[in-house]
């Protein structure tokens, strides 16, 4: 009987090499897939629009031209979700670089009351840095125009036998959305759940969001 001979340890070490080698390439291949923007789908245009910003001045969709952007509405009166989101667009004011020429868009869903001196308090109240965010206002159906037929921003009134309190008045969208500079509908990020969420999941996402769409053409 005729042995084989015993392979030498530099064909072993060889071997690891070789397969070690594949792993870190196979990892590599991962981690550029993993980390890889996922592109923005467009999901509407933008209308042009004329409302009333919380200094009484007027802003058209051309004061947004260029500018990535990122809107919600509340209502100032609201005791549910309003509170929560605007401290959650300030918190996003706070994190944008002080290069980035993104613009924060709140509206109401109330101007009967949300006047712009309304608007102005409720800005200050909430540290608002009104030279990248603006609160605006307009009669109901501008207010429709831009928010539910352009941003699909969802509002409704809540008859008065339904409400539970003063401040019951409305029920309407509690996301923010993402509009590049091309006044194109590109996202929806939901606010609602624990402030973990909002810090760990969400928040990072919208400001990488922002960040791509700074970058597009």
């Amino acid at each position: 009987m005729i042995e084989k001979p015993a392979a030498s340890p530099r064909t072993i070490w060889g071997g690891f090499l070789l397969f070690f080698s594949l792993v870190a390439v196979a990892f590599a291949v991962w981690l550029m897939q993993a980390t890889r923007l996922q592109p923005l789908r467009v999901l509407g245009n933008v209308a042009d629009f004329t409302l009333t910003n919380q200094a009484d001045q007027v802003v058209t969709l051309a004061n947004l031209t260029n500018h990535v952007w990122v809107a919600d509405i509340i209502f100032t009166r609201c005791a549910g979700p309003c509170p929560r989101m605007t401290a959650q667009m300030r918190s996003l004011q706070d994190k944008l670089p002080a290069d980035s020429d993104a613009k924060l868009v709140t509206l109401t869903t109330d101007p009967d009351f949300d006047s712009p001196k309304v608007m102005a308090r409720y800005a200050e109240r909430f540290g608002a840095d009104t030279n990248r965010w603006m609160f605006l206002t307009g009669s109901k159906a501008q207010i429709a125009g831009l928010a539910g037929d352009s941003l699909k921003l969802s509002t409704d009134p809540i008859k008065p036998e339904q409400r539970k309190n003063n401040a019951d008045l409305f029920i309407h969208a509690t996301i923010f959305v993402i509009v590049d500079k091309h006044a194109q509908l590109r996202g929806f990020y939901e606010t609602g759940g624990d402030g973990v969420n909002w810090t760990n999941s969400v928040q990072p996402k919208l400001l990488q969001a922002v960040h791509q769409l700074e970058n597009e053409p």
